[in-house]
């Protein structure tokens, strides 16, 4: 191998705020729950298309609005995607998916992924791939006596105010000829209390394969971490209202792309928004 290229990158982005001047309030869970769990092990030398996908659109209080969000209302929007396809070569994958729409709290995820995969070539076949995860919450104003346990937190008729958060992380595998491949994504997107933050967790590695002998794993791999967010203020001191108008706005991108023989690949993101008291 005449050439190589090294990138070990970690990026944290952290929505932290205090006074109740921007973050993030979950919707919480609906009676009926659902959990559910999908597992995959492939072992094979031939063609492979593996994928799956889920989408999730929760609201509380009431349904699942068809326009502008109700009072106190928290509307949350998540989607999940990953998919492998080959034509040819010997893959071994073995994945992870579960969901569960119960409340969490800290530590626990709504959505948790992971993903251990290793590719070898045989006649010219290579993989391509791809995997995303994007975490969407918007609210109108709440009152912070409803939401908040700590008596202390805030001053008496004082209101949460209204958000419009929006954060993704994307991979992508083209043209892999030798590789092997490690991810792992969680999201949390219902609680019980506002003063559970939103979260979104997601890590790629990617490694030589240890039985291809190059030391030096050979294709593209890019990531997109990205997000946007729009934030209001609680009722002033004085007693101003301005719940309902934009106080702080930031949008950030992190985009990484190697192509050749990759000697080690890392990449992270964690997100977390909410009240921090």
């Amino acid at each position: 191998m005449k050439y190589a290229f090294a990138a070990i990158v970690a990026l944290v982005a952290l929505v932290a705020v205090s006074g109740f001047a921007a973050a993030d309030r979950l919707p919480n869970e609906t009676p009926e729950n659902q959990i559910f769990t999908i597992d995959t092990v492939i072992d094979v030398t031939g063609a492979v298309d593996d994928k799956t996908t889920m989408s999730w659109v929760i609201a509380s209080p009431g349904s699942i609005p068809t326009g502008i969000l109700g009072a106190r209302q928290v509307i949350a929007d998540v989607t999940f995607r990953d998919s492998i396809l080959t034509n040819g070569g010997k893959l071994a994958e073995n994945k992870n998916f579960a969901f569960d729409s119960q409340n969490k709290g800290l530590g626990l995820y709504n959505i948790e992924a992971e993903k251990v995969l290793t590719y070898a070539s045989t006649e010219g076949a290579h993989l391509v791939g791809e995997e995303e995860y994007t975490l969407s919450v918007a609210g109108n104003w709440a009152e912070a006596d409803d939401n908040i346990r700590c008596v202390f937190s805030t001053l008496h008729g004082s209101g949460l105010p209204a958000f419009c958060n929006i954060v993704s992380a994307k991979s992508s595998l083209v043209n892999i000829n030798s590789a092997q491949v490690s991810t792992k994504g969680q999201i949390r997107a219902v609680a019980k209390t506002a003063e559970t933050p939103a979260e979104l967790n997601y890590r790629i590695a990617v490694t030589p394969d240890a039985n291809s002998g190059s030391g030096f794993a050979e294709g593209t791999v890019t990531t997109t971490f990205a997000g946007a967010i729009m934030e209001a203020r609680d009722i002033g001191a004085e007693g101003d209202e301005d719940w309902d108008e934009t106080a702080a706005e930031n949008s950030w991108k992190d985009h990484t792309e190697v192509t050749g023989g990759i000697k080690a690949f890392q990449k992270a993101l964690a997100y977390q928004s909410g009240f921090y008291l």
